[in-house]
């Protein structure tokens, strides 16, 4: 499959396409920074889907000639404001799928396959039930008079409130399964580099490796942690007793030795014989008589 990404940040794109990964670990991808990238991109590329990480300085209006230029392109779109008004404007201009930012990441991998088949998906906070029906009267939930209020699930605690600025991109990026030189690549670092802040955070959040880290550093070991800094649940160490101790016993020498061969000395055994003349002076060998020739 092909996707095409876009966003201005380039750690924000390697995030959408770890999130595509899932769906397809052999796709191609296509990365663009402004409106213009986009159009060259899918020119070029011709994806199966576009995901556009919605941010403040898009205008709908480059979104709206973007989708009539290719229509019947599936176009998801990742955003913060998921208020009635707004995701109606996406939707009147062709986006089939309007996912908040704030989605559980495998929610979004499953919104995204939807948009893929070609069904809309829109977050349940969008839906308006004070709008008019055809029929005049308000939609309202069964048996309450009220409308529905949608409370978000509360966030876990991350306990990486130690780390740097550079730390938190790199934990971002180990978090949704970034390779060391994938992320060089996206913040412009040597891998080298990497490696080092990967050291130095792990050290800090106490973590073997980097599934320990990322699942500390996320808040999902929060009551584990808790319950070894706590000391509860800890196996005692046995006290000290001063009274009523039985002492060991004490190692005892041995008197036991082995019984030497017959005809045998307890003496010292003798050394290799010696050479009678040393090594080092050669034997003088007789003169020649060179008259006797």
């Amino acid at each position: 499959m092909r996707f095409s990404v876009f966003n201005s940040d380039a750690e924000r794109r390697e995030g959408l396409k770890t999130l595509l990964r899932q769906i397809d670990r052999q796709a191609r991808f296509g990365e663009a920074q402004d409106w213009q990238q986009v159009e060259r991109t899918l020119r070029r590329l011709q994806p199966d889907l576009l995901l556009i990480d919605w941010e403040d300085w898009m205008s709908p209006l480059d979104a709206r000639t973007l989708l009539a230029n290719h229509p019947g392109l599936p176009v998801a779109v990742l955003v913060d404001d998921i208020s009635p008004a707004h995701v109606r404007a996406f939707v009147e201009k062709g986006v089939l799928g309007v996912i908040p930012r704030s989605t559980d990441p495998r929610v979004i991998v499953r919104a995204l396959e939807m948009v893929l088949l070609g069904v809309h998906y829109i977050p349940a906070g969008a839906l308006s039930f004070d709008a008019p029906t055809p029929s005049g009267k308000l939609v309202r939930p069964l048996n309450d008079a009220r409308p529905l209020e949608l409370v978000a699930p509360p966030k876990r605690p991350r306990l990486g409130g130690g780390l740097s600025p550079r730390q938190e991109q790199i934990m971002r990026c180990v978090h949704m399964g970034s390779t060391n030189k994938m992320i060089a690549r996206a913040l412009g670092i040597s891998e080298g580099t990497v490696k080092i802040h990967l050291a130095t955070i792990f050290q800090q959040l106490g973590a073997p490796n980097r599934a320990a880290a990322v699942a500390i550093y996320n808040g999902w070991l929060t009551a584990q942690l808790e319950v070894l800094r706590s000391g509860h649940n800890r196996i005692q160490r046995p006290a000290r007793v001063t009274s009523n101790v039985t002492p060991l016993r004490q190692r005892k020498p041995r008197t036991f030795r082995y019984p030497l061969p017959a005809n045998d000395t307890t003496g010292a055994l003798p050394m290799a014989a010696e050479a009678t003349t040393p090594y080092d002076i050669r034997r003088k060998l007789p003169e020649r008589d060179d008259g006797a020739m």
